[in-house]
This record gives C-alpha cells, structure tokens and sequence, in this order.
C-alpha cells in the first residue's frame, strides 16, 4: 500500500474528536500516531458517548476515532512520566493536542517547551476560541459552537427555531483544517528544514466553512437569513432547492429552471414562473407547489422523469438502503479492524486513495495504556544504541 507518511512519528495529546480526528487521519496515510492517555481514566472520549452502545467496554465513538493508534499511559504531571514522553517528543515530527490556553504550560508541553526539546517539530493545536480574547477560556464543545457561530440559523424551515447539524461537524471541520496546516509545515519542513506552529480555532473553522453565507451577509447590507416556509435546504438559494415528500418516500431537488421542471412533471401552475427573478422572490409558492404536486407519486416514478433530462435529482436513502445499494458497496468504504483481543467492528475507511490504493488498516483501537511498556523498551533502546 502506498502510505506517503510512512516514517513519521506523531505524538498526539489530544482528547475527544477533533484533535483526535486530525491524528487519525494522519494515520491513515501512514504516520506512527502515538496518543499520551491520563492513567486510569485515559482520553474523555473512552466513556463518552454519542450513542447508547457499547463496544468491548468502551464508546463506538472512541472506536471510530482511534483505530491505528498506539496508547501511552502517562500523568503530565508526574516529573518521572513527564521526563518519559520527553523523550519521545526527542524522536518525534509533529505533536497534537486541543487543550484549553493554559492548559499545556503547566502540562510542560507548550511550543516554546517542546521547541527546546525538538527544535524542528512541528506542533499542532486546536482550541475553542483562539488564545486570546474574552471567550478563549469557554469550552469548545461542538454544539455550543453551532450555537455562538451562526451555524443553527441556516437549517431547518422559517419559523421553526435554529436547527443543529446532526453530526460533530465543527470538531471533524477543525481537525481537517488542522491536517491541512501540518501537511503545509510537513512539506516546508522537507525544503528548509524549518518546522512551525499550527493553530486551528474551532470558531474560525465554523465560520470559514460558512464563507458563502458570510459574503452574502457583508454584501446585501447585513440581512438577517430569511430561510423558506417550507422543504429549506439553503437559506440562500431560490427555489426548487429542498427535499420534498413523494408518494411513498422522499426525494431531493437541487438547482433547476421551473418551468422546465412544470413540463416535465406536468404541472401546470409552475409554467407561469418564467422570470428567473422569481425563483427565489416567490420561493416559497413555488415549492408551496411542488410540494404538493410531488405527494402524487412514488420518488422512482419522479426519478425516472427527470434524470433523463439531466436534472439534479436523488431519492432520500436512510443508512440501511445506502449500505445495501450497489452504488455504495462498489466504493468498498467499510472496512473490518480487530483489538490486539481480537474484538472485531466493522467502521468506515479513509476516503483518500493514492495511485488507486485506499488507505485502509486493520488495527483497531488501542485498550488504554497498551503500548507503554513496549515503547519504553524501543525508545530507551534507541537512546542508549545513539549514546555509543
């Protein structure tokens, strides 16, 4: 398999999913994540859950997220555990972590700290808020960054009160970002030798994400979002965008020309929307009426109309018609990963392929404090091997 980050040592200090999320990813292209848990209690993420299911004693999230990883039992606050991670820090390309400001100076591990110790490492961190400013002490929890960041007020139908993405979207958002800037600091690292400082807020990635809506807000005078009465999918596009009902399920409109679409589907108030103007100034008639025009019949009925006309268009799939479609399958997307126990799960793989290779691994996560012992041994050994 063709890993392009084979041979780089990250040591990762994060906790929960968005810095967690980065070091996976890293992962999946090859990199050696080692991840420094908390004794007995480890990463947060163990007992925490975004479900009521438990696999092998543990959260599925911390599954999800922590596969390919080595653990490290270590109190930061031990001088004995400290003086051990050091030394892995010594042999290491990047560390990671998202703490709150504050936090990693009396931890020990803040840039200037490890930058004496590993001149050229490449450190990356996220926080809430940024290090400085009144907020930069509010925790960076996911939801409450939906809520602060404008992100709840573009779902959902007008009137119904702001709506949250369903998923973590803010933390997976900032941990991209935050591969993103140490990949950079990775390929300057291999031109100049220089390594860097990475820092990703959650905020700013939230609002970055939002750059469409943001430079509508700064043009049009500071407009409140007006989102539609009803089958709203972006506050900011006209009609027919949304997902309507059908007769035995649901289906999804993207951009298309209404009359086009009222000849097509035989629906004759729509022919007279003939301004394109009018798409989004009456949005909300017009999907008034595709909405009950669409009721009369099955989704693969409507389907069969308008994607020979190349319109955009797509059944609504719950998880179980997606995993068995054809479609889905082909991208081989699941992947199987055991414990060292040989507790096994099936999750998703890395959705990046390299010269026709998909990232994927079998490893699974690592119980807590698992590889202590073992890269005790390796790393001692290779300063004592580096002493003679």
């Amino acid at each position: 398999m063709d890993t392009p980050l084979e041979g780089i040592l990250i040591i990762d200090f994060s906790q929960f999913l968005s810095g967690p999320s980065a070091s996976l990813r890293l992962a999946d292209m090859g990199a050696r994540v080692i991840k420094i848990e908390q004794p007995e209690t480890g990463d947060i993420c163990r007992t925490v859950y975004v479900s009521n299911t438990l696999l092998n004693g543990e959260s599925s999230v911390f599954h999800a997220i922590n596969r390919n990883k080595e653990s490290y039992q270590a109190d930061m606050k031990d001088a004995m555990d400290r003086e051990k991670v050091y030394r892995l820090i010594e042999k290491a390309d990047i560390v990671l972590h998202n703490f709150r400001p504050g936090v990693v100076e009396r931890l020990g591990i803040d840039y200037s700290s490890i930058k004496k110790i590993n001149a050229d490492i490449i450190y990356g961190d996220i926080s809430g808020y940024g290090k400085t400013g009144p907020w930069k002490n509010k925790p960076g929890q996911d939801l409450l960054l939906q809520a602060l960041s404008g992100l709840t007020g573009l779902s959902g139908n007008a009137g119904t009160g702001p709506v949250p993405v369903g998923l973590a979207i803010v933390d997976l958002l900032a941990g991209a970002h935050l591969v993103q800037g140490v990949l950079a600091c990775l390929y300057r690292r291999a031109n100049t030798g220089e390594g860097g400082q990475v820092e990703v807020s959650m905020l700013e990635s939230i609002m970055e994400f939002q750059f469409e809506s943001i430079t509508t807000y700064y043009r049009d005078g500071g407009e409140p979002v007006q989102r539609t009465k009803s089958n709203n999918a972006h506050a900011y596009l006209g009609a027919p965008y949304g997902i309507y009902e059908t007769l035995d399920g649901f289906m999804a409109l993207a951009m298309g020309q209404i009359p086009v679409l009222g000849e097509l589907l035989s629906c004759e108030p729509l022919l007279g929307y003939t301004e394109v103007a009018s798409w989004y100034d009456e949005r909300d008639s017009i999907k008034e009426i595709l909405a009950e025009h669409l009721k009369t019949a099955s989704t693969q009925h409507w389907l069969s109309i308008l994607e020979p006309a190349d319109i955009w268009c797509a059944a609504v799939y719950n998880w179980k018609e997606l995993l068995d479609s054809e479609g889905f399958r082909i991208l081989d997307m699941i992947q199987e990963v055991s414990m060292s126990d040989g507790y096994g799960l099936k999750t998703t793989r890395c959705p990046i392929q390299i010269n026709d290779n998909f990232m994927k691994s079998e490893v699974g996560m690592p119980k807590l404090g698992e590889h202590t012992l073992k890269i005790d041994e390796e790393f001692s050994s290779a300063l004592s091997t580096e002493d003679h």
